[in-house]
């Protein structure tokens, strides 16, 4: 694949179409206001059909987990060959994210947070009682989700650092712990809380992680205020404290199983695997706009007599940055084809997308401001929130260092 079909061109344009529409007017209220983005990502979703695509897809899954549970032999797939389907859904759910990021980066996590990070991690280790339960109003952003587990003291050590944990009591267990940076989290309704099993014996860097749902309103759970941040100020952000939260074997994402395997550990690597692959369509949106905003900047804007276009320097500078451009949607298409043929990046190969993918957002994004000059340092213009934004790619998720060490480490074991 080396561009989009027309097919895909279309929704793009439509997609772009309901961005500037919907999203363009509403940034300043966003950016530097008090108004959360759910509403209108949930107008978006509901224009172009995304929620019926969602429901689809989870019937047919719940459908298949329960014939399995009745012991009935599910279909036979046909092994080998391409899967075009599986392209096609890839490509629709990434178009979105790279319109999006061209005004709102903030807008892409907070929905990624719930339908993707949140509804996934239901929707792979969740039972059918529980999928049923929260799955399809998380993945049709009905409900908005969150997925915690980053801590004050944790940082890039998350699951050493792990401090929340699960006492068990009779009926159930007793939740204790306090999640930071939480994408959601001031106004979640569904949260997937991963913490650490305390059996009163084992020392807490050897103790099992599980995952539990959570509701908002639960006796003894705080969701903070919005925090303040450099930017992504569309995403609203914050910290949840749990004191003596009670919960049942029903909360426990996947039951009572769950505790027999290490699913708890290896769902969340599952997870950053997903959400790395993701920030390569959010830095080609940041990256597209930024040289839109630049090329006709350099047209418009003139020194000693005539257009900045016309010097060798800031020639460079937009040279580059297409250079960049490329590069990323090269990776845009490369995981398109890789889901057309069946295939999931692995953790050294998501994390290696992810590290290419956020350098090269902050490189161009600052390169933007630099061409703008003092404009570009002011608020209103655009370069400089998508400067501030493009700084996240490089932290969350896992920052770029931790993406260093999956890539050397997977090398060193070759």
């Amino acid at each position: 694949m080396y561009e989009w079909n027309e097919t895909q061109k279309m929704i793009r344009d439509m997609v772009r179409q309901f961005v500037e529409r919907e999203v363009k007017p509403n940034l300043e209220a966003l950016e530097h206001g008090d108004l959360p983005p759910y509403d209108i990502l949930r107008k978006m979703i509901r224009t172009f059909g995304m929620d019926a695509v969602a429901k689809e897809r989870f019937d047919k899954q719940i459908a298949r987990e329960e014939a399995a549970a009745r012991g009935e032999a599910p279909a036979e797939k046909k092994s080998g060959g391409q899967n075009p389907l599986a392209a096609e859904q890839a490509a629709m759910s990434i178009i979105p994210i790279i319109e999006l990021c061209r005004y709102s980066p903030g807008m892409v996590t907070a929905m990624g947070v719930s339908v993707g990070l949140t509804g996934a991690a239901i929707m792979s280790k969740g039972t059918i009682e529980q999928k049923k339960r929260w799955g399809l109003d998380v993945l049709t952003l009905a409900k908005v989700g969150a997925w915690a587990i980053t801590e004050p003291d944790s940082g890039s050590d998350a699951f050493g650092s792990m401090k929340a944990t699960a006492r068990p009591v009779e009926g159930g267990w007793v939740l204790n712990g306090n999640k930071t940076f939480i994408t959601n989290g001031p106004y979640a309704d569904t949260i997937v809380y991963i913490c650490k099993l305390d059996d009163g014996k084992t020392p807490p860097e050897q103790r099992r992680v599980v995952t539990f749902v959570l509701d908002k309103g639960m006796p003894g759970l705080e969701q903070s205020k919005r925090m303040r941040k450099m930017g992504l100020h569309s995403s609203p952000t914050g910290e949840l404290f749990l004191t003596d939260v009670k919960v049942e074997v029903d909360r426990l994402l996947g039951g009572l199983d769950s505790l027999e395997s290490t699913g708890g550990k290896e769902g969340a690597k599952a997870t950053f695997t997903m959400e790395r692959t993701g920030v390569a369509a959010m830095a080609l949106g940041i990256v597209e706009q930024c040289i839109d905003l630049s090329v006709k900047y350099a047209k418009e804007r003139k020194a000693w007599g005539k257009p900045i276009g016309d010097y060798q320097l800031i020639q460079l500078k937009l040279a580059n940055m297409e250079v960049a451009r490329l590069n990323l949607q090269n990776l845009v298409f490369r995981y398109i084809e890789l889901s057309r043929d069946g295939r999931d990046l692995s953790l050294a190969e998501a994390s290696a997308m992810k590290l290419y993918s956020a350098r090269v957002a902050v490189e161009v994004a600052m390169e933007a401001v630099q061409l703008f000059g003092g404009n570009g340092y002011m608020a209103e213009y655009q370069v400089e929130q998508l400067a501030r934004d493009a700084k996240i790619l490089q932290i969350y998720g896992g920052t770029d260092e931790m993406q260093v060490q999956h890539i050397a480490r997977e090398m060193l074991r070759r």
